[in-house]
């Protein structure tokens, strides 16, 4: 008899960790995710990243989900995300739309939009 796999877990808001937030979103493929999920919709996973390969998709959102950015739904077969955009304005005010807000582009650069 197969194993039952294990609940998805997620850190509570007020565990969140500064340093893990943003390790989860210094990748690019991940900050991708963030960007696509920022809508507030619950999206399908494979809506989200559809051009990887399943391992590395696995490893993303894992990435993502224990550093507290985004929250996993499994629903039969298909796995469901969303941001967790409220716990994370509530834990790090303006965080998450200076994150946004940017756009990938070398180092020496400035943001889309200047933060007030």
């Amino acid at each position: 008899m197969p194993a039952a796999a294990e609940p998805t877990t997620h850190p509570c808001a007020e565990d969140l960790d500064l340093a893990e937030v943003l390790a989860a979103l210094g990748h690019p493929v991940r900050l991708e995710i963030v960007r696509k999920l920022a809508s507030g919709e619950e999206t399908f996973c494979g809506e989200v990243v559809p051009d990887l390969p399943r391992s590395s998709v696995t490893h993303h959102l894992k990435t993502l989900r224990e550093g507290g950015v985004i929250c996993q739904r499994p629903q039969g077969r298909k796995l469901y995300l969303a941001l967790r955009r409220d716990d994370l304005e509530l834990r790090f005010p303006g965080l998450l739309e200076l994150v946004l807000a940017c756009r990938s582009r070398p180092l020496d650069s400035e943001c889309d939009e200047q933060p007030l």
